[in-house]
């Protein structure tokens, strides 16, 4: 049973995630000289050959204008080697059916316009990661989203560099692999039943182990933000408005790992 004030916390974190989400952003995205985005990238490049990326489209074409999707893709290939990209179909959990090449990802427009652009597909079912290059995920085990053999402890392993460009708020799926690692009493961990279609001829049933929440929560980004800069784990960037934030996946669980030792709650409270 969670704790009353807990829930009430939780709750409250939820509420006030939800009304900054819907309230108009004070700031504007003008204008950038494609020369200040590509700076970035090259920097981090030097020592990364592939990026996670998060984007958001409209705050891209407000400061490049044309084709966001296909502009933001070329310069990510230009500079990284593996561009790696969320493929999310939540719906399976209702569904119980997963294609790698038709289920269209269902957050973000970035994401479902890049299925057409990855070269490889993970086979989780529920969290798979779509790839452009030649990164790739052998021996890990897709059918256990976040667990400990699972593609996003590898991930975290190799601290693979993540990048969020035109994102309101600090993504990352990482947030959700620590909640499993270090077994938050708010999640809890459950098998789904389906079929996994690799294409059109070859499938499989598998039970895919993924997260069901046990309590409506949100990530209280403006606090882990704040925390990650502090620690100098995040490094983060205003283009004229627009949002660039970097930080490495083993970086950022080795920053919040004290946190959720001392408190399983941090994440979200």
């Amino acid at each position: 049973m969670l704790e009353a004030s807990r829930r009430v916390r939780v709750a409250a974190n939820v509420l006030k995630m939800q009304a900054l989400e819907r309230t108009p952003r004070r700031r504007a995205v003008g204008p950038v000289a494609q020369a200040k985005l590509d700076d970035l990238f090259e920097r981090y490049a030097r020592d990364a050959d592939e990026v996670f990326v998060h984007a958001g489209l409209s705050d891209v074409e407000s400061a490049f204008g044309g084709d966001p999707y296909r502009f933001l893709l070329d310069r990510l290939r230009e500079h990284f080697e593996s561009v790696l990209v969320p493929g999310f179909t939540l719906s399976f959990t209702r569904s119980g059916v997963f294609h790698e090449r038709y289920s269209r990802p269902e957050f973000g427009t970035f994401a479902r316009l890049f299925l057409d652009d990855a070269d490889y597909r993970t086979d989780d079912a529920i969290h798979s990661i779509l790839v452009s290059g030649p990164y790739r995920f052998p021996d890990c085990d897709h059918a256990d989203s976040f667990g400990e053999d699972g593609c996003w402890a590898k991930l975290d392993r190799e601290d693979v560099l993540y990048v969020n460009v035109g994102t309101d708020w600090l993504t990352s799926t990482q947030f959700h692999y620590l909640e499993q690692r270090y077994d938050v009493p708010y999640v809890d961990v459950v098998p789904y039943e389906g079929v996994v279609y690799y294409d059109d001829a070859t499938f499989e049933r598998v039970t895919q182990v993924n997260h069901a929440d046990a309590m409506l929560r949100e990530f209280n980004r403006p606090k882990l933000e704040r925390v990650l800069r502090d620690r100098g784990v995040l490094d983060a960037y205003d283009l004229n408005g627009l949002q660039v934030r970097f930080f490495g996946a083993g970086a950022l669980r080795r920053a919040l790992a004290p946190e959720l030792g001392r408190d399983p709650y941090f994440l979200v409270d």
